[in-house]
C-alpha cells in the first residue's frame, strides 16, 4: 500500500562543512544529492525520475524563502540536467550566510515487487539534504509504501513480499552510510512502523503499533490534503465524504495514467474522489476540478448520484488536465474502494 505520508524515515549527519558560505557548497550538496539517488537506482529501488526543489531561507523566517524553485522535473540517466544544476548555481549567489538554510529535495518514483511482478509508485522515496549557514548538514532518506513490512498498513501479513524488498532498503541504507561516512539514525516510530538501522522492525513479532493504521490515519489525512487544495471554504457545500453503502466509481485519468477514483454512494447523498496514492502529488491536484464539479452539481440541487453521472466523461484541458472515463465500476464499500486506490 502507498501512503501520502512517510511510512518511516533514516537519517545521517556527514562532516560539517568548515566554510558553509563558500560557492562551492551548494554545489557539493547537490553532488551528495545525486549520489544517493544513484545508490538508490543501482539497487533498482527506485527509476531515476521524480522532481527537485531547491529553497534558501533565514531560519527566523522559514515560510518566506531568499530563494526557491520547486518540483523541476528530472529523468533516469540525465543528472538533475541543466535546470536544477542553474537553480542550485542561483542559491549559491544568494549566499549561504550563518543564519541561512539550504534545502535540496527529491521526490523518486520508484519500483517494488509482489510475487516477482514489479509494482511502481510516482513518489516512492524522497531524500533530503538540509545545510545550515553555520555548516552543519543533514541527510534525509523516507519510504511511501509498506512493501518493506512484515505485516501491511491493515495488519495482514504479508512476509514474502517483505522478503523481496527489504534487503534492498537495508542494503541502501548501508550504503549511504559508507558514501556519507555517519551511522544511520532511524526515525521516530510512525502511525505505520518503526524504523531500525537495517530497515524496519518485524512487525510479526512486534506487533503494529495502531489498528489499521491506514484506515486510521492515512484515510482522513488524504481527505484533509484534498479540502485543503480546494479555492474556497466547503462548509454545507459538499456531499458526505464518507458512506456505509455500496458506491459507483470511474477512473479519473490523463491519458492512459490513472490518477484516481470519483465516486457516489448507492442509497444516500454521499460523493467525492479517492487519490490514487501511486500516481503521486498528480493524484491529488487531479481530484480538485471534480470536487468542485460535485460542489456545483450539489448546489444546483443534485443528488450524489446525479452529480456524479453527470461528471462522466467530462474533461479538463492543460497540461495538468483529466477526464473522467464513462465506464461505471461498483465497489462493495467506500473503504474497498479507498484501498483499491492505495494499491493499483
Amino acid at each position: 500500500m502507498i501512503t501520502s505520508e512517510p511510512v518511516g524515515a533514516w537519517f545521517w549527519e556527514p562532516a560539517p562543512v568548515a566554510r558553509a558560505s563558500e560557492d562551492g557548497t551548494p554545489r557539493a550538496a547537490l553532488d551528495l544529492l545525486t549520489d544517493v539517488g544513484d545508490t538508490l537506482v543501482a539497487l533498482g529501488l527506485v527509476t531515476g525520475e521524480g522532481t527537485a526543489s531547491i529553497v534558501l531561507r533565514e531560519r527566523r523566517a522559514v515560510t518566506v524563502p531568499r530563494y526557491e524553485i520547486r518540483d523541476v522535473p528530472v529523468g533516469p540517466g540525465d543528472g538533475f540536467g541543466p535546470g536544477v544544476t542553474d537553480a542550485v548555481g542561483r542559491a549559491a549567489d544568494v549566499g549561504l550566510l550563518p543564519g541561512r538554510l539550504l534545502t535540496l529535495s527529491l521526490k523518486q518514483a520508484g519500483e517494488w515487487s509482489e510475487a516477482g511482478v514489479g509494482r511502481r509508485a510516482e513518489k516512492l522515496f524522497s531524500v533530503r539534504i538540509d545545510v545550515w549557514g553555520e555548516g552543519a548538514v543533514v541527510l534525509a532518506l523516507a519510504a511511501y509504501a509498506d512493501a518493506w513490512l512484515t505485516l501491511d498498513l491493515r495488519e495482514r501479513p504479508q512476509p514474502e513480499v517483505a522478503a523481496e524488498n527489504a534487503p534492498r532498503l537495508a542494503a541502501a541504507l548501508r550504503r549511504i552510510s559508507e558514501l556519507t561516512g555517519s551511522e544511520v539514525d532511524p526515525g521516530d516510530p510512525t502511525r505505520h512502523a518503526r524504523p531500525t538501522t537495517v530497515g524496519f522492525a518485524d512487525l510479526l513479532v512486534e506487533g503494529a503499533e495502531y489498528e489499521d493504521s491506514w484506515g486510521t490515519f492515512e484515510v482522513p489525512a488524504r481527505w484533509k490534503r484534498l479540502m485543503g487544495m480546494l479555492p474556497a471554504p466547503s462548509e454545507g457545500q459538499d456531499f458526505a465524504s464518507t458512506t456505509d453503502r455500496p458506491v459507483r466509481y470511474a477512473r479519473v485519468r490523463r491519458g492512459e495514467r490513472v490518477l484516481g477514483y470519483l465516486w457516489a454512494s448507492v442509497g444516500d447523498e454521499a460523493a467525492g474522489y479517492e487519490p490514487r496514492t501511486a500516481a503521486g502529488d498528480a493524484a491529488f491536484e487531479a481530484g480538485v476540478p471534480w470536487l468542485l464539479g460535485l460542489r456545483a452539481e450539489r448546489l444546483r440541487g443534485a443528488g450524489a448520484l446525479r452529480a456524479w453521472q453527470g461528471l462522466l466523461g467530462g474533461s479538463h484541458s492543460g497540461p495538468e488536465g483529466s477526464a473522467v472515463d464513462t465506464e461505471e465500476h461498483e465497489a462493495a464499500s467506500l473503504d474497498a474502494l479507498a484501498e483499491r486506490s492505495a494499491r493499483y
